[in-house]
């Protein structure tokens, strides 16, 4: 590494090369994230429910996960989303207008024992999944 007078140029020329070696400065100069996940870099996206579905939990959990298949709105993509709270998917039908979110954990990927699930569902029909659950709101009847 060149460490001598005038050598300020070659510093900076050289940092500027290496720094694509780093896999975090090539994701976000290259817009990586947005291209491919399909909420686009946005915190939240709307969808319509396609189908609920039923998936079964890692070992050694032994349960079915209930989640929803959503169609986005945006751009038409479809994904799994995970419909949290006891009872939570008898207020998701299908053709509902749901809001998801990302799941929170390992950096955008899936969480806990549920395999391949990376969404969760906060909104039915513009009222809160969890308001829901508790009975503190009805669900609008279309």
């Amino acid at each position: 590494m060149a460490r001598g007078l005038y050598t300020a140029r070659k510093l900076k020329k050289d940092h500027q090369r290496f720094r694509w070696s780093d896999e975090r400065y090539k994701r976000r100069v290259l817009h990586l994230k947005e291209k491919t996940d399909p909420l686009q870099g946005s915190p939240q996206a709307r969808g319509i429910v396609l189908e609920k579905v039923g998936i079964e939990a890692k070992q050694p959990n032994s349960a079915i996960r209930k989640c929803v298949k959503v169609q986005l709105i945006k751009n038409g993509r479809q994904v799994t989303a995970f419909a949290p709270g006891n009872h939570a998917i008898n207020f998701i039908d299908e053709h509902d207008e749901v809001l998801i979110e990302g799941i929170g954990g390992r950096k955008g990927r899936s969480k806990g024992d549920i395999p391949g699930v990376r969404y969760k569902v906060i909104k039915v029909n513009n009222v809160s999944l969890i308001e829901l659950v508790r009975g503190r709101k009805e669900k609008p009847v279309r």
